[in-house]
């Protein structure tokens, strides 16, 4: 088989892996891009609190995203949907994310949620997974909240190469504490 030839099958194989993802991942106009799955799991919050509190994180009501200081943007909410973006702190990259609510026998609440990156990308340094984590981790984890505090349990699938580093959702020591002075739009 031809080097060529080789390279064109890899690709191929590559891109098919990087594709297959989560029903309810936002798709991308990159070929190959960096994407992240959770399922978070709130045995005694009812989705109804819990999207309250991450819409309120997406707004900015007094929170700033810990993870580098991104700014969220909300696309479309219903009660049982949720989508938004997130740019970087540093306004070059955006990425999208989707999420599903569902309430659990219990009264608890299941959120399905899928962030993809909108630019070629493999390693994403925990970007997409942190886009997801940080609009519902509490307390367990270290993160700000603007007035809610869930515990809960995660499944996370990422693609080839992305990363789910829970440290890595807190960035910089700078932006751990709500502050409006540090956020921008």
């Amino acid at each position: 088989m031809a080097l060529g030839k080789r390279y064109a099958v890899l690709l191929a194989l590559t891109t098919a892996a990087a594709r297959k993802r989560a029903d309810n991942c936002p798709s991308s106009k990159a070929y190959i891009y960096a994407w992240a799955k959770v399922t978070a799991t709130f045995e005694t919050a009812a989705c109804a609190d819990v999207q309250s509190e991450m819409r309120a994180r997406v707004d900015g009501e007094g929170w700033v995203d810990p993870h580098n200081g991104g700014n969220y943007t909300l696309e479309a909410a219903s009660a049982t949907a949720l989508t938004a973006s997130r740019t970087t702190g540093d306004g070059k990259y955006t990425d999208e994310m989707a999420f599903a609510f569902e309430d659990s026998a219990n009264g608890g609440c299941v959120v399905s949620g899928c962030s993809a990156s909108q630019v070629t990308s493999v390693a994403d340094f925990s970007t997409n997974y942190c886009n997801l984590h940080d609009l519902y981790c509490g307390s367990q984890d270290g993160c700000p909240i603007v007035s809610s505090d869930f515990t809960y349990s995660e499944k996370i699938t990422t693609s080839s190469g992305a990363s789910s580093d829970k440290t890595a959702c807190l960035g910089s020591s700078r932006f751990k504490r709500s502050s409006p002075a540090i956020a921008t739009k």
